[in-house]
């Protein structure tokens, strides 16, 4: 190519332009690319682009040309070898005809001789097909028979309602005749496609009917299984209960050795081991797996439906049929009807709502997957929100506490039932304790209506008791004895029936209170109790006391020692009321002890105490009256008090001999102490009344003698008080005895002395001191005059008490 390209140059360079030896190049380019079977794009764009196609047209003539010779040869060297061919096939023809003729000949020998072979197969095959006929009719009749004997099983079981067996036998005939197509009758065959699909119908529809027989059974055992269930909680809370008051009268009752308290504690035990065969812990005698248990609690009529949905391959379907109809039950069981009160119906309400969830609890675990953990707890979650409703409803409607207490101990039960089987039951518990507060305000209504009926009854006479059971019932449960040692019968008690009504009252609320606080979700419920205790006995017992006290029932001396007397043995009682409420709250008696307040009643007990001592002291201001027949200028000495005092002395003992068989000692202490406090400012106060405008040293010496006979009945009273109660009781005359030490003292300016004073003369008033000092005259009307007549030298007592005066008044 570098020659040719070398050689174009030099005709360029020589300028030789040859146009035919130019074309002929190009025309050989061409054949060369169109004899090596090159792209002839290239080639034909440049020609056309060149303008001169003739070339190009020229090369490709040329070319066909060359391949039409060459085709040509090809076609003349194979038409000879056919030529060949034929020729030797002619030569082949005569041999083909003898051959034919051979073979015509050996068929016409072979036909003449095989045909009576012929015949024999014919007749065989003949018997061969009517063998065949024969085999396939014993088959259909084997099949026949087969295919009755199922169905005549099918009949069978479906008429002794053994359902489970003829969809069993259903299935093999659909698996034997229809599946695997062996039923020998297209007619038989219909008839299976038909009656199969119209049996299992008619099993679903019996199954069905049982179903719902079941579940109309079932709503009345639910109720009657509720109802044992709740029985048997309550039978167990009752052994409880007995346990612990034994186990309080084991504590309590200090005469019994300490193995004698435990060996009771064993025998309970053992009797609570080796109780009924309806244990606590025994829910499995509640029902049975499937068939029938105590109340024929069946649940074989429900299983055997599933398992045979399940056969039918509706399973889905059977639980959302159970699901929606059990729902629907459950809502029909939340009817709560208005024609009957809550009070009666609420047990059956709460039975049936405890035996559905208990046979729902048994067929979650034994249903083999028909009930699901979280259907069970929607179901659940509904019943606890409508009775929690309805709870709210008739709690807010009750204005009895009985009532209240009544449904709660239910509900309580039915909370404990329940639990037993994993329910969560605190929103039950919750609704109760929200009513707390209401039923406690119920109960102290009812208690303080009770209360002021009690009192309303009193007569005001001291309680006899004829029997032991009476002393026990009326002393004995109340703790209110002064004595372990048993009293003679008939016994006169130092209170009035208003005691022991109100104790029973009051433990009663105790008891009622206790009770609605257990078993409601709260294990430590004293100081709930103990508030509405301290309500009780200060707003209500201490209040209805009160107003019994200044009622004017209470006039005379002997109620308002009675009513005093039963102040302080219902003192006595509010000890025993709170080891009441911490005993059955379960709690150590010292805490107890340790949260008590002062005596709730304090405020009763003053007021009785103070009408008593108001009523003894207008006694008392009538004898005293008897002063006015004492003579203040007398020159003779009363040795044996004045008119007043005994009388006033002789009616004290006489009070002291009746009190001291009603009043506790403290009680008789506080009155009398009371009384001799205004006896002493009495005799104070008449020296200090107009009425006595003077006096001498000789009415002052009979007042005197009036306080020490005073004294020495406070003295006398020592067998009945200690001897410092007694000088408490000498005390109560401090001031009239102070103001007689005094008018009699030698040194009556030493009242001016401080420390004397503060020793000598606290209680005395230096006015009053001022106003009766005056007043002691003698016949002269001189301060002090001789005791035997007129002298004309001043005594010095006298002057004495004259500085007294003057000094007094100075400061005053």
């Amino acid at each position: 190519m570098n020659s040719s390209t070398r050689t174009k140059k030099n005709v360029n360079k020589d300028g030789d332009d040859d146009p035919d030896s130019e074309y002929n190049q190009e025309e050989q380019i061409i054949s060369s690319a169109i004899s090596n079977s090159e792209d002839l794009g290239p080639i034909i764009r440049k020609a056309f682009s060149n303008g001169k196609p003739d070339i190009l047209l020229s090369s490709l003539k040329n070319f066909k040309k060359s391949k039409e010779y060459e085709i040509e040869q090809v076609c003349r060297i194979h038409y000879q070898d056919f030529i060949t061919a034929v020729d030797e096939l002619k030569e082949l023809l005569s041999d083909v005809d003898e051959l034919k003729s051979a073979i015509s000949n050996s068929n016409s020998i072979l036909q003449s001789t095989a045909l009576p072979l012929l015949n024999i197969l014919d007749s065989f095959i003949e018997s061969r097909n009517v063998y065949n006929n024969v085999h396939v009719a014993l088959d259909s009749v084997q099949i026949c028979i087969r295919l009755l004997e199922l169905c005549s099983r099918v009949n069978f079981h479906l008429e002794s309602n053994n359902f489970y067996l003829a969809l069993k036998c259903i299935d093999l005939l659909e698996n034997e005749f229809l599946d695997d197509g062996k039923t020998p009758s297209v007619t038989i065959r219909r008839m299976l496609e038909k009656q199969i699909p119209s049996m299992r119908l008619f099993i679903e529809r019996k199954i069905s009917k049982e179903f719902g027989d079941w579940l109309v059974d079932i709503r009345l055992v639910s109720r009657n299984l509720g109802q044992l269930a709740i029985g048997q909680a309550s039978a167990a809370r009752q052994r409880e209960e007995e346990l612990r008051i034994k186990q309080r009268q084991a504590e309590e009752q200090s005469r019994l050795s300490l193995r004698d308290c435990v060996y009771a504690l064993i025998e309970e035990e053992e009797e609570d081991e080796t109780g009924g065969g309806v244990g606590y812990d025994g829910k499995e005698m509640l029902y049975s797996n499937g068939g029938s248990g105590m109340l024929g609690f069946d649940l074989t009529p429900l299983y055997r439906a599933y398992h045979i949905h399940q056969e039918l391959g509706l399973e889905n379907r059977f639980k959302q049929y159970y699901c929606e109809n059990r729902k629907l039950q459950l809502t029909s069981d939340f009817q709560v009807s208005s024609m009957t009160p809550f009070l009666e119906s609420h047990q059956t309400f709460f039975a049936q709502i405890a035996g559905f969830f208990i046979v729902e609890d048994r067929i979650l675990r034994t249903g083999g997957g028909l009930i699901t953990k979280y259907e069970v707890e929607n179901l659940w979650d509904t019943a606890v929100s409508k009775m929690c409703s309805v709870l709210e409803d008739q709690f807010s409607r009750m204005q009895t506490a009985n009532h209240l207490l009544l449904i709660k101990d239910y509900v309580s039960l039915l909370g404990v039932t329940l639990r037993r089987y994993g329910y969560l039951v605190h929103a039950l518990l919750d609704v109760i304790g929200k009513h707390r507060d209401k039923y406690h305000e119920l109960l102290l209504s009812e208690s303080k209506k009770l209360i002021g009926e009690a009192l309303a009854a009193d007569n005001f006479e001291q309680m006899m008791m004829r029997k032991e059971y009476e002393y026990s019932m009326n002393v004995l449960a109340f703790q209110i004895q002064t004595s372990d040692i048993m009293p003679a019968f008939p016994y006169i008690a130092p209170f009035s029936t208003t005691v022991p009504d109100c104790c029973r009252i009051v433990r009663s609320f105790i008891e009622d209170s206790v009770s609605f606080m257990s078993y409601g979700g709260q294990l430590e419920f004293y100081d709930v109790v103990k508030k509405h205790l301290d309500r009780l006995l200060t707003d209500v017992l201490d209040g209805s006391l009160l107003k019994l006290i200044k009622s004017p029932s209470v006039s005379g001396v002997s109620q308002a020692m009675l009513v005093a007397a039963n102040m302080a043995v219902l003192e006595r009682a509010c000890d025993f009321f709170f080891r009441h409420a911490a005993q059955l709250s379960g709690i150590p008696l010292r805490i107890a002890e340790r949260s008590r307040k002062q005596n709730p009643l304090n405020n009763a007990r003053d007021a009785a105490e103070e009408v008593l001592s108001g009523l003894l002291k207008a006694k008392v201001d009538g004898f005293m009256a008897l002063v006015e027949n004492v003579n203040w200028v007398s020159e003779e000495v009363p040795h044996n008090g004045n008119e007043y005092v005994n009388e006033v002395i002789i009616y004290l003992e006489t009070l002291v001999s009746t009190a001291q068989q009603i009043l506790p000692v403290q009680v008789l202490k506080r009155v009398l102490k009371d009384v001799l406090s205004h006896i002493s400012g009495k005799i104070v106060s008449i020296l200090l009344s107009d009425s006595v405008k003077r006096f001498n040293i000789s009415a002052i010496t009979g007042i005197d003698v009036d306080v020490r006979l005073l004294e020495s009945f406070a003295d006398n009273l020592s067998h009945l008080f200690s001897n410092e109660d007694a000088s408490q009781l000498k005390l109560s005359l401090v001031e009239a005895r102070q103001l007689m030490n005094l008018l009699l003292s030698s040194h009556p300016e030493n009242f001016l002395n401080p420390v004397i004073r503060e020793r000598s003369y606290n209680t005395l008033d230096y006015r009053k001191v001022i106003s009766i000092s005056e007043k002691l005259k003698d016949s002269s009307d001189s301060y002090f005059g001789s005791f035997g007549g007129r002298g004309t030298k001043q005594d010095p007592k006298k002057r004495s008490l004259d500085a007294l005066v003057k000094r007094l008044k100075d400061v005053s």
